[in-house]
């Protein structure tokens, strides 16, 4: 079979999900926020039905990201939602809980299994170990360096997802601790703290950068203060056999996403039609820098860092 790696990307809405399909991307992430944490966007059941349909008849995948930190509460919802999933057939779940791989084997079989442990995704016996489970793809920690990216890949009984653009996240907590800190100055806190409020950490070391941070039904999130971007390095991947890679667009307006779907969409593209003679082009990215914000560096994260866990 000829080797068509994927380009996934996030959405934060029907609408957005509709523009990632334009630019190129051949999977959408989605998801309803009471399962899965750091969406770009909540999803209903009638709005992932719609997503999933417009999806297939241009023949995208649609994955739900299930992703949260399973409650007994949540425990007694999970059977009907991830039944009317099934009914829906989206392509696949993303899950770090155990708890979810069961119900869709019971509820909905039919759809795919994607494990995402977060940070602790780092070497291919334990998603090997998930794959026995029945999980078809691990999604591997953003903190592996592109060494241990490549050379994983062969030791992989499953598929393998990295994701190339976007910011990330560095710290998660269950307890709202803006609105604590707030309160604890004394400050009115008005409305919530979401993501539309545009909220960002200073370090007193690092002036210079902005982490983003908001508080949702999940908790407390604070992001990275550059985004990764690995365009340059495609074909690093490409060559190892990477069958996905992930465009993460939370935070970002729809037209940025757009943009570097397209940017990646071309890297791909020009790879797959002469891989031999492939060569990455600056002009790819002219668009993203536009859009860029002036304040976020593009940076390689840490495919060329030594990370120490």
């Amino acid at each position: 079979m000829a080797y068509t790696p994927e380009l996934q990307a996030t959405a934060a809405s029907v609408s957005e999900a509709l523009e990632m399909m334009d630019a190129g991307a051949t999977a959408l992430l989605i998801g309803d926020d009471r399962f899965g944490m750091r969406l770009a966007g909540h999803f209903t059941l009638e709005e992932i039905q719609e997503t999933t349909k417009a999806a297939h008849a241009r023949g995208v995948k649609v994955i739900v990201s299930m992703n949260n930190l399973m409650s007994n509460e949540l425990l007694r919802e999970l059977p009907d939602f991830v039944a009317a999933l099934g009914e829906i057939s989206v392509d696949a779940v993303e899950f770090n809980d155990p708890s979810v791989l069961a119900a869709v084997k019971e509820h909905a079989p039919k759809i795919a299994l994607h494990w995402n442990a977060e940070m602790t995704s780092t070497n291919y016996a334990t998603a090997n170990y998930w794959g026995r489970k029945g999980a078809s793809r691990v999604v591997l920690a953003r903190e592996l360096n592109m060494d241990e990216i490549t050379e994983m890949i062969p030791h992989l009984d499953i598929e393998a997802q990295v994701q190339v653009h976007g910011m990330t996240n560095i710290y998660h907590s269950k307890r709202q601790l803006v609105a604590s800190y707030m309160t604890h100055q004394g400050r009115q806190v008005e409305g919530n703290l979401g993501k539309e409020r545009g909220l960002f950490l200073i370090e007193a070391e690092r002036r210079d950068e902005k982490f983003p941070i908001y508080e949702d039904r999940n908790g407390t999130h604070i992001m990275s203060s550059d985004d990764i971007c690995i365009i340059e390095d495609l074909h690093i991947m490409l060559n190892a056999g990477v069958q996905s890679f992930k465009i993460e667009g939370l935070l970002k307006p729809a037209a940025y996403n757009a943009a570097v779907v397209r940017a990646y969409r071309q890297a791909i593209d020009t790879y797959l039609q002469d891989p031999e003679g492939y060569a990455y082009d600056e002009s790819w990215l002219d668009e993203v820098r536009q859009l860029q914000d002036p304040e976020r560096e593009l940076s390689f994260g840490f495919f060329y860092k030594e990370q120490v866990y």
